[in-house]
């Protein structure tokens, strides 16, 4: 394999060359300075930008890490002309060199449209112009904070610790953010391009973060208590409104998909008429959903009985949305992109930002993007923005856009 990296001289570079270079990869490090790449990495091939066409023939990967990055003190045109300006050109060159594969590294931060730091903002301009590109197979892929045999930014105080004390410290500060290991990215670009996916974004995840899986335990556990002890009263209080109100039970039990594909019974205050059809919300009329149940769902107080869930560990605070086994297309969309290893939840990314089971493949891109960014910090944004109000739930037939 032969690649092209540019920007390598930065903490990503430095830290993924050696990975790429062990692993038999044939390198051209690109830089403004070549001499300062030649002294980075002895024994590399280096020249400029103005020499890739020449020096670039025959090779099948172009890795762009070149950047004007968040921290930089620089005018808002500066960031568009390095993150956009530049490069789309170094792309234009690569496709005159016959590179087929250019693979644009980003930030999870570009991701939030609610971030409109010059950072965010050219970094997504970069990444829906690049896509617009014809002729090159070009791929951009979201970072969280990196780090290999050292770290960077606000983790670089770990450099100044004790190897093992500095692991050590490191497990809980996962745990409040997302991060990945520059040998996952290094795997990543080695492997034969994977294509259909618009959206890339490479972490650890918290699977095996034994502290973010016990915090997180602790919160659920938390929340049932709370629950429990300060709304039993409004609980029993909504049970019987419901069954004064409209024929049939005051709780409503349902067959549910959760973690790994397994199903579970999920509970829930009835907000529909009793027979109403066993389907999801975005499929059943608006009409089925009783007056009591109207308020109950734009409130979220239908969702309380799940503390039982919660308990029973079959799910969590924070999550996907678990769906019913006959939305098949859901499921498989989920399978896909292994969004049946998380463990469902009563509130979720898409929930707060609307998007519902309406669109399958829209929810499932957000409920993967969620499973890649999980953390501590995130959990807590997310259960914030559902107490503010944000996120209407499922919309039924007569709402759904």
């Amino acid at each position: 394999m032969r690649a092209v990296i540019t920007g390598a001289s930065g903490f990503v570079g430095r830290q993924l060359v050696p990975l790429l270079a062990g692993a038999g990869v044939e390198l051209l490090l690109v830089g403004r300075a070549p001499e300062e790449l030649a002294r980075l990495f002895p024994g590399q091939a280096v020249c400029g930008y103005d020499e890739i066409a020449n020096r670039a023939g025959g090779f099948e990967l172009l890795i762009h890490l070149a950047v004007l990055n968040n921290d930089a003190d620089a005018p808002p045109e500066a960031f568009f002309d390095v993150n956009v300006g530049h490069l789309l050109e170094v792309a234009r060159v690569a496709q005159d060199a016959g590179i087929a594969r250019f693979v644009n590294i980003s930030s999870v931060h570009a991701l939030d449209e609610g971030n409109v730091s010059p950072y965010a903002q050219s970094k997504r301009e970069a990444a829906r112009r690049l896509a617009a590109m014809e002729g090159i197979g070009a791929q951009t892929i979201y970072l969280p904070a990196v780090y290999g045999e050292t770290w960077s930014g606000s983790l670089s105080f770990l450099n100044r610790l004790p190897r093992p004390l500095a692991r050590l410290a490191f497990r809980p500060l996962a745990a409040l953010k997302p991060t990945v290991h520059v040998g996952r990215l290094a795997a990543f670009l080695t492997e034969p391009a994977q294509g259909g996916e618009d959206e890339i974004i490479l972490s650890d995840g918290q699977d095996q973060n034994l502290v973010y899986r016990t915090a997180r335990r602790l919160i659920d556990l938390a929340f049932v208590a709370v629950v429990a002890v300060f709304l039993g009263w409004a609980m029993l209080v909504i049970w019987l409104l419901i069954r004064i109100r409209s024929p049939g039970p005051g709780i409503f039990a349902q067959k549910r998909v959760g973690r790994h594909g397994d199903v579970f019974t999920c509970y829930k205050f009835r907000t529909m008429k009793q027979g109403t059809v066993q389907a999801g919300t975005h499929e059943v009329a608006g009409d089925a959903i009783t007056p009591i149940g109207r308020f109950l769902r734009r409130t979220k107080l239908d969702e309380l009985p799940q503390i039982w869930n919660l308990l029973r560990n079959e799910m969590s605070l924070v999550g996907p949305r678990p769906c019913l086994p006959v939305q098949r297309e859901l499921v498989e969309a989920r399978r896909r992109r292994g969004v049946l290893r998380l463990k469902p939840g009563i509130t979720g990314l898409a929930q707060i930002n609307d998007i519902d089971m309406s669109d399958p493949e829209r929810l499932a891109r957000r409920d993967a993007r969620y499973g890649a960014l999980q953390s501590l910090l995130l959990d807590l944004r997310i259960v914030v923005a559902t107490a503010r109000g944000r996120g209407r739930g499922d919309r039924t037939a007569g709402q759904a856009s």
